[in-house]
């Protein structure tokens, strides 16, 4: 409990920080992805296990210059989100990072349900969800994927999701190294 509401803070001071910084970070530190990730995963294993949903990907190490606790935050936002909006039976969430020309690479790929790719874009406005549902159900508040956006743009990044065509997501963020 205690280090949970340590990370509680440090998330609103971080937030606090990107809000004051006017969506730039200014105090950057070099930050695994692969080790954010790794925590994300770790606080999620027994929702996913609850769900019989399997977590698997390749995460080598992947160094960026940035905030740790809000990058983490990123991985968790998506993690969550990929366990919880997944199919009911052998159900799946990849997680990888990697390293292209210019830029580190965070993956969460997902088996869920048929996205319609004219509802991506909704769903990282803050308090929406699929298909424009509103806030109210036990899976969140609907800020998730917003504060993915926000803080990969804060970092100099960006974050773009396209629907599987068998259903579920995959969604992208990139951060320049």
């Amino acid at each position: 409990l205690l280090a949970t509401n340590e990370r509680s803070e440090q998330l609103v001071e971080g937030l606090l920080l990107l809000a004051r910084s006017e969506n730039e970070i200014v105090d950057r530190k070099p930050v695994d992805l692969a080790e954010v990730a790794a925590q994300a995963i770790e606080q999620v294993r027994g929702e996913a296990q609850a769900k019989g949903v399997e977590l698997r990907g390749a995460r080598p190490p992947v160094y960026v210059q940035g905030n740790g606790v809000l990058l983490e935050r990123v991985a968790l936002n998506l993690v969550q989100n990929a366990v919880r909006y997944n199919v009911a039976r052998d159900g799946w969430v990849r997680i990888d990072t990697e390293v292209r020309p210019g830029q580190a690479v965070l993956t969460v790929e997902n088996t869920g349900p048929l996205v319609p790719a004219y509802e991506i874009d909704n769903m990282f406005e803050p308090f929406r969800r699929l298909r424009t549902e509103r806030t109210g159900s036990d899976k969140g508040v609907g800020l998730g994927l917003s504060i993915v956006r926000s803080v990969a743009r804060a970092h100099g990044g960006g974050v773009v999701a396209e629907p599987r065509e068998s259903g579920g997501l995959l969604v992208r963020v990139t951060i320049p190294v």
